[in-house]
């Protein structure tokens, strides 16, 4: 390449081309043009003939160097130039291996890097050089060569991963191909984050930039992310990240809900030099519980995203002490370790001094977590509270003590042993013991047991077939000392040993806080873990909403697996960031552990230059030499039928049009980008900015899935999500179709034909659909699919009032809509009884009218014939808000209140639902099993 310029070329022999130029002159200077040639009228012979005979000894000048000009465009192109070439440390013709990091920290400018690799590969495509393309953020594979075609379309289908890439895992992939290709040039697209060890990778990097076969791009070191959410006592704080003081100083972070709604803002900046700061958000303790998703504004990137689960609820925890307060002394007080082990991550509750019923005081309170701190045996009506509130979903941790070693009740997970070797039933010895290993089993697995806990006294458990199956932690004997038992919805665990320092020095241990906050986490997380069998398999949580790449939820990927309820690592291409397991005890795996850091790559090490991200793009400029060159060619074509005098001003205006449409034609063919370029769509094109509808989610024909228009209100299109979830929940409990999540899609641009049903919220002031949106919902409607126009506006609307603005703008839609016949809902309409037999069909209102397509006339006995063609109606419109009515949260309460009276309603209304859905997607055959007898009798049967 010829480096010196600012452009270069692919073949620069076929510059030598150009030293035939000057012989190229001579030959077309010697030849003429055509002479001219002049009519010979019969009458006037001598009228147009010129005194002198002009004939031109050779070819003018400009027409010379026309000529010239379009041999030296044509001779530039076969050379293969190339603007803004990219600038290697050494010429290299080997294959090029290029690995890009597609992880999170690359989410800010994925564009610009994927254009960055899109050249590097249409340079090895004009060189004729092999190339494989590598994601560090991948499954380690073995790494093949492909054509560069081959290599783009990898290139392009690689995902932007939502975890950090793991880069030292490949490097065993790389060397073996390197083994097999020594000669080949490595190309790395660096996003610049060190999240772990990359140290062996860039010292084998540095090998190949030692033999001048390395090229690296990378763009600054910019990323924010976040880290180590946690719910405080005053506040919910968040770990701040950047890896260089070059990036931002300040932002916000914003806290939402699970529903995407934010709950509030909180600022943060980075004093001086320091690469770590937090954010705190302060709000009332039950807005913080609702909390599921930390963000940094204005930072498209998992890593800038930080999921909380149920272990971040700050639970409301109740301790109640047998002992007397003596606040003299609060270091002998049961309760004085357990609040101070608790306050960091729980709300304490404790009754008022002199309170004659503490229990059911804090019981009233709604509590999630009961602590008896040596409570003897309780009065019945006590008794009763304490168990309906384990039954449904509280937790019950007790406290071992003289009180609770002399009664007896059925509150304890294990039965305790009375009387016998020690006074009040406990068991004392000489010498203490330590505690064992916690097994898999146990919640308490993976905890560090300190060796300076020992235990001198406990309540020992009598014996029983399934006491190890209810044992969570023992003593090296294997006695217990905690137990725990699932009981109805709730937990009942037990510490056999005091709550202060009297019987054991575990309440001076960390470990102690540990195990309290193990404990209290199991509060409404499901069954709880009781058996040490070893054929029992650690409990698992599925993936329900991961994360993309730029930090929003999506569907979990064929590659997602369940991980293990006590799972605390970073997230993986196994595990993506998301929520894992079921709402109400869900586990979030973030992109980030509390102890990670952000650090910039050392790429100086590597001791070659780093290129930028955002340079200009090499650009094959042949096309645009080629269209000039024909361009002039043309000119050539027109000056040469000027100077024979065949091109006058008639014919120059019957050519000019075709010839401006070839102009322009060939400019924007010259300005048109490098193929190899990135696509980018141009900004604000249209008022809907959001994707198309991925491929993948068209490919899979067998999952019915239920689509909503979006119509650019946010609040009306969130509704409309949450109303088809809901409905899909109901669908998925009561019948055999289990629907993929609801689809927004935009009747412009996306395909209808894969939903069965499509619902349509009208808003009055959208601008009406164009003419060909119409009649691709006609072609949608006439298909089979069935479209429901939902007005809402049942309670505006009044009879004899005239519409609504709701109402005008369904009309401007279907004044050019081709659309059956209309009619009210009958009652014996196919409709009503699908799947259950309503008389209507309700949403949030129920005064609205259902309309449907005009059934055939009645026979002479009653009874409607089924419709000709056994379809559906394509088109029903209702005013009633379905939607609002179908969404309802995971334990079927509605989001929205209902205005009718009937308390049944939105039962009605979730069962009108499932029979749209079920009418679309059979059809009116219930109609023809009501008239079988009708059916018989024209059969002749």
């Amino acid at each position: 390449m010829l480096s010196a310029l600012p452009f270069s070329f692919s073949a620069p022999l076929a510059l030598a081309a150009l030293a035939l130029l000057p012989a190229l002159w001579l030959i077309l200077r010697v030849t003429p043009p055509r002479p001219r040639r002049i009519d010979f009228p019969p009458l006037k012979i001598m009228a147009d003939l010129i005194a002198k005979r002009e004939t031109p000894a050779h070819t003018p000048w400009w027409l010379l160097a026309l000529r010239m000009a379009v041999a030296a465009l044509a001779i530039l192109a076969v050379a293969g130039p190339v603007w803004n070439p990219v600038r290697d440390a050494a010429p290299s013709r080997g294959p090029v291996l290029l690995l890009i990091d597609n992880g999170f920290g690359a989410a800010t400018d994925w564009p610009e890097r994927v254009a960055v690799a899109e050249s590097r590969i249409a340079a090895a495509t004009r060189e004729g050089r092999p190339v494989a393309v590598v994601g560090l953020a991948e499954a380690p594979a073995a790494i093949a060569l492909a054509e560069p075609r081959i290599a783009l379309d990898r290139l392009r289908a690689l995902p932007l991963q939502p975890h950090a890439p793991d880069r030292a895992a490949h490097l065993q992939r790389i060397e073996a191909f390197l083994q097999g290709s020594p000669a080949t040039e490595i190309v790395w697209v660096a996003d610049g984050l060190a999240v772990s060890d990359d140290g062996s990778f860039l010292a084998r990097l540095k090998q190949d930039a030692e033999a001048r076969r390395l090229a690296v791009h990378a763009g600054p070191a910019a990323q924010l992310a976040l880290s180590a959410p946690e719910n405080l006592a005053g506040a919910l704080t968040v770990k701040v990240l950047r890896p260089t003081t070059s990036a931002a100083a300040t932002g916000q972070v914003r806290a939402l809900d699970l529903k995407g709604l934010p709950l509030g803002n909180a600022p943060f900046i980075f004093e001086g030099s320091n690469l770590e700061t937090t954010a705190r958000l302060t709000l009332p303790i039950e807005v913080r519980n609702a909390v599921s998703r930390l963000e940094i504004i204005g930072e498209r990137s998992a890593g800038a995203v930080a999921l909380l689960d149920d272990r971040a609820k700050r639970r409301r925890i109740g301790l109640v002490s047998g002992a007397t307060a003596d606040t003299a002394q609060p270091l002998l007080s049961p309760t004085y370790y357990l609040s101070r082990a608790l306050q960091p991550f729980a709300e304490i509750r404790e009754p008022r001094q002199g309170s004659t019923d503490p229990i059911g005081e804090l019981l009233a309170q709604n509590l999630s977590v009961l602590v008896l701190a040596d409570i003897g045996a309780l009065d019945r009506e006590t008794a009763e509270k304490v168990t309906s509130f384990v039954e449904r979903g509280g937790v019950l941790l007790r406290f071992a003590g003289a009180r609770l070693a002399a009664a007896s009740d059925e509150l304890t997970p294990v039965r305790l042993r009375r009387g016998g070797r020690t006074l009040g039933g406990g068991l004392s010895w000489e010498t203490p013991r330590k505690l064992a290993p916690f097994t898999r089993e146990s919640p308490f697995f993976g905890l560090t047991i300190s060796d300076d806990i020992r235990v001198s006294r406990q309540i020992l458990a009598e014996p029983e077939p399934n006491l190890s199956r209810k044992t969570w932690a023992a003593l090296e004997d294997g006695t217990p000392v905690v137990t725990g038992v699932r009981r109805g919805d709730g937990l009942i665990a037990m510490v056999h040993v005091t709550a202060d320092t009297t019987w054991s020095n575990l309440p001076l241990s960390g470990l102690f806080v540990d195990m309290l906050r193990k404990i209290v986490h199991l509060a409404g997380n499901g069954p709880a873990v009781e058996t040490q069998s070893d054929e029992t398999r650690v409990e698992t949580l599925s993936p329900t909403r991961l994360l993309d790449g730029i930090g929003q939820f999506r569907s979990p990927p064929a590659t997602a697996q369940p991980v293990a309820r006590n799972y605390a690592g970073r997230a993986t291409l196994a595990h993506p960031p998301g929520l894992y397991g079921p709402a109400d005890g869900s586990l979030a795996v973030n992109a980030l552990t509390p102890a990670d850091t952000l650090a910039a790559l050392d790429l100086a090490s590597l001791g070659v230059a780093v290129l930028p991200i955002d340079e200009p793009i090499a650009r094959d400029i042949r096309p645009l030499l080629l269209v000039l060159a024909l361009l002039l060619l043309v000119a050539d074509t027109l000056a040469t039928l000027w100077l024979g005098g065949r091109l006058n001003l008639a014919r120059l205006r019957k050519v000019a049009a075709p010839a401006a449409i070839l102009l322009a034609l060939g400019t924007s063919f010259g300005l048109a980008p490098d193929t190899a370029r990135a696509q980018q769509p141009a900004p604000n094109a249209q008022a809907d900015t959001r994707p198309p509808i991925p491929r993948a989610l068209l490919a899979n024909g067998a999952m019915t899935r239920l689509a909503y228009v979006v119509t650019g209100d946010k609040p009306v299109d969130d509704m409309s999500k949450a109303g088809l979830i809901g409905l899909n929940t109901v669908l998925g409990a009561r019948t055999a179709l289990e629907p993929g999540e609801p689809v927004g899609v935009s009747v412009e641009r996306d395909e209808l034909a894969f939903f069965p049903v499509l619902y349509w919220p009208i808003v009055a002031g959208r601008p009406v659909p164009s003419a060909e949106t119409l009649r691709k919902l006609e072609a949608y409607m006439k298909g089979g699919g069935l479209v429901i126009f939902d007005t809402r506006d049942a309670m505006s609307a009044r009879p004899g009032g005239g519409t609504t603005p709701e109402g005008d703008q369904l009309k401007r839609m279907l004044q050019t809509l081709d659309i059956p016949e209309l009619e009210p809902l009958p009652r014996d309409h196919v409709l009503t009884k699908t799947f259950y037999i309503l008389d209507e069909l309700v949403g949030r209102y129920d005064t609205g009218t259902t309309w449907v397509e005009t059934l055939p006339p009645a026979d002479s006995d009653g009874r409607r014939p089924a419709r000709a063609g056994d379809n559906v109606s394509p088109i029903v419109i209702t005013a009633n808000d379905l939607a609002a009515a179908w969404a309802i949260d995971r334990r079927g309460e509605g989001l929205v209140p209902l205005s009718g009276g009937d308390p049944r309603q939105r039962e009605m209304a979730l069962r009108g639902g499932i029979n749209l859905v079920m009418y679309a997607l059979t059809g009116n055959y219930k109609a023809d099993q009501v008239h079988v007898p009708a059916l018989l009798e024209r059969l002749g049967q």
